[in-house]
């Protein structure tokens, strides 16, 4: 029997290689946000070229990602998130070291095509390793530690830096690098969770082209453009309009994390259970609370309140959707899997993009979330024709 039929009983003890592995690549991501002063200071540039350092990462993740997916499709996934995390470790090393802003910019988009590939792999270990009826909660896993980044990794890397020099946060980072390698490579013995035959090109780009699979990385764009569209600007906006103070933000981030942290968790094990219905329930409540933002802004209990639950049934949706994306490309699923990464970011970087232009028109933070409501309809609209699209192949397939 091949993996896929017989996953090891206890697939749960390989995803705390895969964990710590997302913990570290997120973080990493997400540091420079807390340490653009110290690092625009000390390389003697302003906050707005500072600011290509995210930019560019983003660019890296949705370009390099599917490039090296594509260079790598007939390899191992366990060497190549080995590999992969060898390359972060040096990258990150590279960033520590940088002499000049360029030569960490350029350092910043390596470790960004890296970590395409470093999820992509990582999911797809996930659900091959875990029973056919766990796969989105394996993918949670994933999720998981990229959540846990942002509830520790980022403060505490922020407070790293910004105590003892940004770079030491850099060392952290490939240091944490070094020991998800060393996890994976003990936890998840070569050959687990390896397909029996590698997929070629051709698969690969068939896979991309089937309908389901299109709609759904649509859909997860649009997701992404609806929350950034708001949760870019999540900061001025309570401060700016709800009175929140600056020194309480870190704290409601906190909470709200902690939401988000449970949520994920529990749209992983709902998708286990119904996919289709938990991804259009969640769809319909985030549009729900997207408008619920618009009277709670300007009240700060209510706004505190609508956030967490803003957080809690956002993060439900990565799992579920990930998870029917690998199953639908179950043939071919190593360029798609970096794919997600692409997905992903395209959506930030729209909604933050789309909100940037509101804010310059002079509409102010207050018709935010009208683009979040907007988008989050579609989503939900792109949503029911999948589960149209589902059906009807059921159908199809399903004997006369």
């Amino acid at each position: 029997m091949s993996s896929l039929e017989a996953p090891r009983s206890n697939w749960l003890v390989p995803m705390a290689g895969l964990f710590v592995a997302a913990f570290a690549v997120g973080t990493a991501e997400l540091l420079v946000g807390g340490l653009l002063p110290a690092v625009a200071t000390d390389l003697a540039v302003d906050i707005p070229t500072a600011g290509w350092l995210i930019a560019a990462y983003a660019l890296g993740v949705a370009i390099g990602g599917p490039l090296l997916g594509l260079a790598t499709g007939r390899l191992s996934r366990r060497f190549v998130l080995l590999a992969m995390l060898a390359a972060f470790v040096v990258g990150n090393v590279l960033c520590a070291v940088a002499p000049n802003f360029w030569t960490l910019l350029a350092a910043r988009v390596f470790v960004a095509a890296t970590q395409g590939l470093v999820f992509g792999a990582a999911n797809v270990i996930a659900t091959r390793i875990a029973p056919s009826n766990r796969q989105s909660t394996a993918i949670s896993f994933i999720v998981t530690g990229f959540t846990a980044a942002s509830l520790a990794g980022l403060p505490l890397g922020t407070f790293v830096g910004n105590a003892f020099g940004w770079r030491i946060s850099f060392w952290a980072i490939a240091a944490l690098g070094v020991g998800s390698l060393a996890l994976i490579a003990i936890l998840i013995p070569a050959g687990e969770g390896e397909a029996e035959s590698a997929p070629d090109l051709r698969s690969e780009l068939g896979a991309i082209i089937r309908p389901t699979v299109l709609l759904a990385f649509a859909v997860m764009a649009i997701f992404l453009t609806a929350d950034f569209a708001v949760y870019a600007y999540i900061v001025p906006m309570l401060t700016e309009v709800t009175g929140i103070a600056t020194a309480e933000i870190p704290w409601l981030l906190f909470i709200a994390g902690i939401a988000g942290f449970f949520g994920n968790l529990a749209g992983g094990r709902l998708g286990d259970w119904k996919p289709n219905l938990t991804i259009v329930v969640i769809f319909v409540l985030l549009t729900g609370i997207y408008a619920l933002l618009i009277p709670a802004m300007h009240n700060a209990t209510t706004m505190i309140g609508v956030c967490v639950l803003w957080w809690f049934v956002g993060f439900g949706f990565p799992a579920p959707m990930q998870a029917r994306i690998l199953k639908d490309a179950a043939d071919a699923p190593n360029l798609v899997s970096t794919l997600l990464s692409s997905a992903f970011n395209i959506g930030i970087a729209a909604g933050a993009a789309l909100g940037s232009v509101v804010l310059s028109a002079g509409w102010g933070y207050e018709r935010l979330p009208w683009l979040s409501v907007s988008f989050g309809a579609l989503a939900l609209i792109g949503t029911l024709v999948l589960v149209g699209l589902d059906r009807r192949m059921r159908v199809v397939q399903s004997p006369a």
